[in-house]
């Protein structure tokens, strides 16, 4: 069957939504028609040795539930079975709902989940209500899915384009779940390229999705595979947190005849229930921009009790969005290199290229992937990809075993421009990446060259020191009636009882209001003298009282004497502290010399603040800024012709006006 049957094959299905019309929403079909589907398709399959299952179900009925499951799956000779008598062509038209649940409970473990994950006793039940139910379990059952006229890869074409259609009718929820296929197409590509040498006949390659929605990135790396080589298992493992997508990717592997116990539910971040395995090849779309504040106590006590030999030991990003946790959580089912290594193909929006400055989880996050050479590439693609947003995505490609001349270097590729309008828009997809283009990007991104889409960076490119550039504070002292009226804004004075407070402000009154003082310590002097000769005997003014005093009656001056610490250095200005990115490389003080002091001569560098990590002056953190290193500069048009512009639209303006007033 060729892929255009496969096609037809899959709309005659869909077809049943016809009959759906009127009872169900348009979001529900899918929910009806891929249970089905899977119901149909494994009944086909069971069909030669049915007789052999049936007899077996019978001669063990009595014997424990694990042994008779065994000895039924060696009947069958499938990885699934079913010990019911009844098919969906002999079901009852007076009790199709009862009957067609006994059918279904009748499966193996496995196959009765996914079953329950769809809810599907809720839908036959309203089927029946509908009086529907006979009518969509007929249509069904005149549909020949047998292997021998359908292959297990051709039922998989029939079953993504079932998802696919389901995901269209339900598109304002589809993106969360759903990867379009031009994006899973080119991720793959990107991710297994050039990988020959471990796709060698008769071996065996581990794939896994901690996000595997509906199975998208695992049916794409399977196909892609079995095409590029001949004979090689692959094993397809997978979590994902919605019951729903995570039923239709059981059903998709068990229709291809994939094992699926290695698809789990659950969340992936505070459950991780594949936690010792390590993949060869790991594909993800995590979703965008979302929070993760449920799961935050799980992950936190990960990050602080286990560090780096947990998952999330660099750090941890802002809690609003949990895209850099899936991507640690990819590295840490890395294999070490001398076990031939790992790669990564995730999809993340802009936020985790830049997002937090020098010493934050997202910077520290970087610096961990630039610093270990894990980062090979990153594919900026076009807007208006994906069902459910539009905004700009990127395709990260990491590997802990990069060939030599990757090694020390990332690449950039700017795929904005390379894509293609939607003849019909679907949600928030309005553009898609066809094959040529998918072919231009896994070439840009084989080639490793530079080029007007391509960049090639060493990894210290994307680092640099933030240093905090300091300087002395300077300000004057004066006892007007301004400033002693702010001395009640002072929370040490407020503390004060009323006739202490009245005392202070007396004295502090005495001192002259016209005189202005521009040194700390001759004021200090002055206001000391005032408090000894005016306060009733007894009032101690201790540090706090005195700081509160100077500050109300100060202001910063930058022509008064530097104000200086109990040691005789000068003070700090919190208000003109500044910070300075140095690159990554480059001397802090020559940086400071050339970029700073010439400009702010009484500048220094506060050498306390430190990198916690290497001891060094200045606080270290990464940043890919992708769009700067493809921006072109666009001259704007000559005046001359923003002017002729201008005046014929102001004479089309006037000429309107003319015309109506006439």
């Amino acid at each position: 069957m060729n892929t255009e049957s496969h096609s037809q094959l899959a709309a005659f299905i869909w077809s049943v939504a016809d009959l759906l019309r009127g009872d169900f929403k348009q979001s529900q079909y899918g929910r009806i028609i891929l249970p089905f589907t899977l119901l149909r398709r494994l009944e086909c399959v069971l069909q030669p040795t049915k007789a052999e299952a049936l007899a077996a179900a019978h001669a063990h009925q009595a014997k424990p539930e694990a042994v008779r499951e065994k000895l039924l799956l060696r009947a069958a000779e499938q990885p699934f079975f079913n010990a019911s008598p009844l098919t969906l062509g002999t079901l009852s038209d007076t009790q199709t709902a009862d009957d067609l649940m006994s059918y279904v409970q009748s499966f193996s473990q496995d196959a009765r989940e996914i079953f329950e994950h769809f809810e599907f006793e809720g839908f036959v039940q309203q089927l029946s209500a509908s009086d529907l139910l006979y009518q969509v379990v007929q249509r069904f059952a005149s549909i020949d899915m047998s292997p021998q006229r359908l292959s297990n890869y051709g039922m998989g074409l029939v079953f993504e384009e079932l998802i696919r259609k389901f995901a269209e009718s339900s598109n304002e929820t589809a993106g969360e779940h759903f990867t379009p296929r031009d994006i899973v197409h080119l991720t793959t590509s990107l991710v297994l390229t050039g990988q020959e040498q471990k796709l060698r006949p008769h071996g065996i390659v581990t794939v896994y999705d901690p996000t595997a929605g509906t199975g998208g990135f695992l049916s794409e790396s399977d196909e892609y595979i079995q095409q590029v080589s001949q004979d090689v298992t692959v094993s397809l493992h997978g979590q994902e947190l919605n019951p729903e997508s995570y039923a239709i990717c059981k059903a998709d592997m068990l229709i291809k005849g994939q094992a699926v116990e290695q698809i789990k539910l659950g969340n992936t971040l505070a459950d991780d229930q594949l936690p010792t395995e390590r993949f060869d090849f790991m594909l993800s779309n995590p979703p965008f921009g979302v929070e993760w504040k449920k799961v935050q106590k799980a992950i936190s006590d990960e990050h602080s009790h286990k560090g780096y030999e947990g998952r999330f030991g660099p750090g941890l990003p802002r809690v609003s969005d949990g895209s850099l946790l899936f991507l640690m959580h990819l590295v840490s089912k890395m294999r070490a290199r001398q076990e031939g290594g790992s790669r990564i193909g995730i999809i993340l929006n802009g936020s985790p290229l830049f997002t937090g400055g020098a010493g934050s989880g997202e910077s520290e996050i970087r610096r961990y992937l630039l610093q270990h050479d894990l980062v090979e590439a990153i594919v900026g693609l076009p807007t208006d990809l994906f069902y459910n947003t539009g905004i700009a995505t990127y395709v990260w490609i990491l590997s802990n075993d990069k060939p030599a001349e990757r090694r020390g270097r990332v690449q950039l590729i700017n795929a904005t421009g390379r894509a293609s309008k939607m003849r019909k828009s679907l949600g928030s997809k309005r553009q898609f990446v066809a094959d040529h283009d998918i072919e231009e990007i896994v070439r840009l991104y084989g080639a490793c060259q530079e080029s007007e889409e391509s960049k090639l960076f060493p990894v210290e490119a994307f680092g640099y020191r933030r240093i905090t550039v300091e300087r002395p504070l300077r300000l004057n002292f004066q006892a007007s009636p301004e400033r002693l009226a702010r001395l009640d804004d002072e929370k040490p004075i407020q503390k004060l009882v009323d006739a202490e407070r009245e005392a202070l402000k007396a004295a502090c009154a005495t001192l002259d209001p016209e005189q202005r003082f521009t040194n700390r310590e001759a004021f200090t002097k002055a206001l000391k003298a005032a408090l000894k000769q005016h306060l009733p005997e007894g009032m101690k003014v201790g540090a706090p009282l005195q700081k509160a005093i100077l500050n109300a009656l100060s202001e910063r001056d930058p022509e008064a004497d530097i104000c200086l610490d109990k040691k005789g250095n000068p003070e700090p200005d919190s208000g003109l502290r500044d910070f300075e990115n140095v690159p990554l490389g480059e001397s802090v003080f020559d940086y400071f010399r050339r970029e700073v002091k010439p400009h702010v001569p009484d500048a220094w560098i506060d050498e306390d603040k430190r990198d916690p990590l290497d001891g060094r002056i200045g606080i270290v953190g990464f940043e890919i800024p992708f769009n700067r290193h493809f921006y072109r500069f666009t001259p704007p048009r000559p005046l001359e012709a923003i002017d002729a512009d201008l005046k014929a639209c102001t004479d089309r303006i006037k000429q309107m006006i003319e015309e109506m007033a006439v």
